[in-house]
């Protein structure tokens, strides 16, 4: 019997191990999480079908996005294409394949992308890439309206 204390009072287990072996507070869970899948893994799921536009957008919305830069804050373009679009990449890895080892560039989130990115640009993730993906302006628009649906119902 346990004498009145605060194990007693208050419903605590008098066996001190048992909230360590369910997971108590503060402790790992037993069965972690799954991680989701990175924007690369995403990305080739994705140009091969095997995941739908709105799951690769909540993907994208969370995912980091590699972005080189120049000596001015922002966005660097491209001109050179129909529509000007910003390279973007997946990781740091394939931003350096792209753009060297030395280069300057700015991490932020998917949904960062999708906030900052100016009115009539596209953009495209990991140039290089076997699995290139080109997101004209409209395609943004789109991704814009989704986040917004999204959001607010």
């Amino acid at each position: 019997m346990c004498p009145i204390t605060l194990c007693g009072m208050y419903g605590y287990d008098q066996n001190p191990g048992a909230q360590q072996q369910m997971g108590g507070y503060g402790e790992q869970p037993l069965y972690p999480e799954p991680s989701p899948p990175s924007l690369a893994d995403a990305v080739r799921a994705f140009t091969t079908g095997s995941l739908s536009a709105e799951d690769f957008q909540q993907i994208f919305a969370t995912a980091k996005v590699y972005c080189p830069r120049g000596d001015n804050p922002g966005f660097l373009a491209l001109h050179n294409t129909q529509q000007p679009v910003i390279p973007m990449f997946t990781t740091l890895k394939e931003l350096r394949s792209y753009a060297g080892k030395e280069s300057k560039y700015f991490v932020i989130t998917g949904a960062e992308v999708i906030d900052l990115l100016p009115t009539g640009y596209g953009f495209v993730l990991d140039m290089e890439g076997d699995h290139r993906m080109v997101f004209d302006a409209k395609a943004v628009e789109q991704m814009v309206d989704f986040a917004m649906r999204r959001m607010y119902g």
